[in-house]
């Protein structure tokens, strides 16, 4: 079988033990180049003609291949992703909560978490050789971690601390190195999407329906904050979540529309968008509000780069139109994001009061932070920092807090490097549109998560997990010339990268 990107599955992208020199027993790392395996430790080696499957030769006789594992070479990882698809369903849509036959089963996520690294690591040791690919964000993800481990001994509470790593961030970050590693075609990364725009479509359309009703989230009758809460419990219960999950969402739904060509899709997927930011406006999320409105302006910008000022007068236009017809409270709520003294539940200074002494506490304890989970024995009345980026700070110190600030700017880049390439290529539109879509995503999460405590959470590690596949996806598809692939994948803005994207590479070797 050829090896196709766009195939269901194919051949390891990353170096393992098809690839091992039996009489050096030096690895050779091996890339995929449009259905060629070409050696790029060697520049002047040719690619080697394309075989069905990769093998090794057997040390007895080596003229005889063997075939043991071949299966699972192929397979394997179509097993691992439907085991991540269905880890993905349970996480987001608990269907515990919403059939009630399976109320019993709320340990449903745990066991298909389980199940999946089960598969995973058994079938990316035989395919690979190795645990895991090593891009920039695994190892920034693996550093977070160690960062929380380093901080629970001297933790106020390290039995909290612990517990706080394992229910929480642990998941978080397996799921990301299993997602990184099993996502590996453009139908996987479209599935993973579509199942979290279908979720988005329920949540919004209930929230709409709950506004409506005027069915509020338990406790908001006693604070006097009427604001509805996610239908779906656990990610999506509180307000502010819910539409920070709605705003990284939104952008992909735009350009999934605006790169489709069939007309009825792209009314689909700009009704689905539409839907979603109806959902924001009725969470009545001010850290939302400010999220959709930077996302919003990364889109505009990208996507109008032809005629700014047009694209950011229709912004400006667009952002006064939706004020203007959202419900008055919710003009009245975003009001208080400059005048604490006007919010009547008193959130916007209790917030401003904990994010100081968030402050206070990163700056009195750098090295190790207070303990993962253990900002909230040094806040006023138990609070927690109600910002990811304070709540990294504090609890784990100001190097964890760098690491993480890495992991979200990183991404950027590389969809930023995809978006430069992909410009003019009508045969790429797909890869062209959705890196900007996700650059608008991330940069609303960042502006959202500084009101809320969700570093922790599955949310921007899911965003961060799709724009590592997607440029991946991209390395594969269209490769670029001088072996540089391995160079843009690992470094995607150093200077050989920069004088690829300038043509400079290509002036100095006499190549067009």
């Amino acid at each position: 079988m050829p090896l196709k990107p766009e195939a269901f599955d194919y051949e390891g992208v990353f170096p393992g033990r098809a690839g091992r020199d039996r009489e050096s027993a030096a690895p050779i790392e091996m890339w995929p180049t449009a259905g060629k395996l070409k050696n790029f430790d060697d520049p002047s080696s040719t690619p080697a003609p394309v075989i069905e499957t990769v093998v090794e030769k057997s040390e007895a006789n080596p003229s005889v291949l063997t075939t043991a594992n071949n299966w699972i070479r192929r397979r394997g990882h179509t097993l691992s992703f439907a085991a991540l698809f269905i880890f993905s369903i349970v996480l987001y849509l608990r269907p515990y909560e919403l059939i009630p036959a399976l109320s019993s089963f709320t340990s449903m996520a745990f066991y298909t978490g389980v199940v999946t690294l089960a598969i995973y690591f058994a079938t990316q040791l035989s395919l690979e050789g190795n645990l895991t690919a090593r891009p920039k964000e695994i190892n920034l993800v693996l550093l977070i971690g160690i960062a929380a481990l380093l901080s629970m001994p001297m933790a106020e509470d390290p039995g909290g601390a612990w517990k706080t790593f394992n229910d929480m961030l642990l998941k978080v970050l397996v799921i990301f190195i299993v997602l990184v590693n099993v996502v590996r075609t453009e139908s996987r990364l479209k599935l993973l999407l579509l199942l979290v725009l279908c979720v988005s479509i329920y949540l919004s359309i209930n929230a709409i329906n709950d506004y409506r009703a005027g069915v509020f989230a338990t406790g908001a009758l006693e604070t006097h904050d009427l604001r509805i809460g996610g239908r779906i419990k656990g990610l999506f219960e509180n307000s502010n979540d819910l539409a920070l999950h709605l705003v990284s969402m939104i952008p992909i739904a735009v350009v999934l529309g605006i790169s489709g060509r069939n007309p009825l899709k792209k009314l689909i997927y700009f009704g689905v968008a539409a839907l979603m930011v109806a959902g924001v406006t009725v969470s009545f999320s001010r850290g939302g509000f400010i999220g959709l409105v930077a996302a919003t302006f990364v889109l505009v910008r990208r996507l109008g780069k032809k005629n700014r000022v047009m694209t950011m007068g229709a912004l400006v236009f667009a952002v006064i139109l939706f004020v203007g017809l959202a419900p008055g409270a919710f003009s009245s709520r975003l009001g208080t994001i400059f005048n604490s003294a006007a919010d009547l539940t008193g959130s916007s200074s209790q917030r401003t009061e904990v994010l100081k002494r968030s402050v206070v506490v990163a700056l009195r304890f750098p090295i190790f932070g207070v303990g993962i989970g253990n900002f909230r024995h040094k806040s006023p009345r138990n609070l927690e920092t109600h910002n990811a980026y304070t709540q990294v700070a504090a609890e784990m110190g100001l190097t964890a807090a760098v690491i993480y600030v890495m992991l979200l700017i990183y991404p950027l880049r590389r969809m930023r490097l995809i978006e430069k390439e992909t410009d003019g290529h009508p045969d790429q539109l797909w890869y062209h549109y959705l890196s900007i879509g996700l650059q608008a995503s991330l940069v609303g999460f960042m502006f959202s998560s500084f009101f809320g405590a969700v570093a922790y959470q599955w949310y921007i590690y899911y965003l961060v997990g799709y724009a590592v596949c997607l440029h991946r996806l991209y390395i594969m598809k269209y490769p670029p010339p001088d072996g540089f692939a391995r160079e843009r994948w690992e470094h995607p803005f150093s200077k050989k990268t920069r004088k690829l994207i300038g043509g400079e590479a290509a002036a100095e070797t006499g190549q067009v």
